[in-house]
């Protein structure tokens, strides 16, 4: 389990106020995996069980919805996660989610060589 989220460390990731969310593509698995954790950094055991229970709800409620197939996500908690508004984290969550499904900037439909459109080079 830990290689997994070591693993996840190295793929993309989305920073909110309320959590991080890192990701990483599992190539020809038809699920989304989702992993959680908090670091004695968020608090003591109760803080930090109450994070990732909040983590996992918001999780549950978006990520069939928002996650994408074949992809793993890590969820981190943040100091904030405990005690952030349940709509602001809802809201931090799905905004990583949708960062996370946008393609990289490098990851376009051109093909190398090919120029980008964009402005006309002045003359």
């Amino acid at each position: 389990m830990r290689a997994e989220f070591l693993r996840a460390n190295g793929g993309r990731r989305a920073g909110k106020p309320g959590v991080l969310v890192q990701c990483i593509d599992k190539p020809g698995a038809p699920d989304i995996g989702a992993g959680f954790t908090a670091s004695r950094k968020v608090g003591n055991a109760v803080i930090r069980n109450r994070a990732r229970r909040r983590l996992k709800e918001a999780v549950r409620l978006l990520l069939p919805e928002l996650g994408k197939a074949g992809r793993d996500y890590v969820f981190i908690a943040r100091r904030e996660t405990a005690e952030r508004p349940w709509t602001l984290l809802l809201d931090d969550v799905r905004s990583a989610l949708l960062t996370l499904a946008r393609p990289r900037s490098g990851d376009s439909s051109v093909t190398p060589g090919q120029s980008r459109p964009g402005p006309n080079p002045a003359p």
